[in-house]
């Protein structure tokens, strides 16, 4: 069944969309403010975001454009806040629904259930790029069909990587993804992580540094 983050700063609220949810066999996390919502998206996965707009600290807004650098985790705006400009403004960073509050718990459902639906992965859920592989649902790599061993760092990089084969995605993308929003340590371990894909892809060639901004998959030699 499908995991759902339930981010709403009012504990009754969030008590009451867990139950319901629960009650529709879902596995429910929550968070009660936008800090505590991007730590968790980047701990563990999850299939369905449903997103307060009025949260102390980062607000709706701020958690779904971190999420939205790096991810296309289904977002649904879950908020009083009913004007258009609000709703324009939430599906320009790309949400996939928009509900205001007060809302019916069943039509809530039935809500999150069609965005699951129009979000499902493919059965395979395999990313392939020329001779490498790599499995979202198994979490497993293989390389011209031979299994390749990484580190979940290592995995999380590849993964970030195959989903914009040939696009140059930022260090800075990477270590927000890997190592968390907040990470403030040296971003050249980034590099040393790379450096030990390469070896393990068999080729050196196969993701390119772009100085100054990020790294690239592409075809190695």
């Amino acid at each position: 069944m499908a995991r759902i983050l339930v981010v709403e700063d009012n504990p009754d609220y969030r008590e009451l969309l867990q139950n319901f949810l629960e009650s529709d066999h879902y596995t429910v996390a929550a968070a009660c403010d936008g800090a505590q919502a991007l730590r968790l998206v980047h701990q563990e996965s999850f299939d369905l975001i449903l997103l307060d707009l009025m949260l102390p600290g980062i607000d709706g807004y701020g958690v779904c454009e971190a999420i939205r650098r790096d991810s296309n985790i289904p977002i649904i705006m879950l908020t009083a806040l009913d004007s258009e400009a609000h709703q324009v403004r939430g599906f320009d960073l790309r949400i996939d629904d928009y509900i205001t509050k007060p809302v019916s718990m069943r039509i809530l459902l039935r809500k999150a259930a069609a965005v699951l639906r129009r979000t499902a992965p493919s059965e395979s859920a395999n990313l392939i790029f020329y001779g490498l592989s790599l499995n979202e649902k198994s979490h497993t790599v293989s390389v011209a069909g031979n299994p390749a061993q990484f580190t979940l760092r290592e995995y999380e990089i590849l993964l970030a990587l195959m989903r914009k084969p040939g696009e140059v995605v930022s260090r800075k993308a990477l270590l927000s993804k890997v190592w968390g929003y907040d990470f403030y340590g040296d971003d050249r371990i980034v590099d040393t992580h790379i450096k030990n894909i390469r070896k393990k892809l068999g080729a050196e060639d196969c993701i390119e540094t772009v100085r100054g901004v990020g790294y690239k998959l592409q075809k190695g030699n």
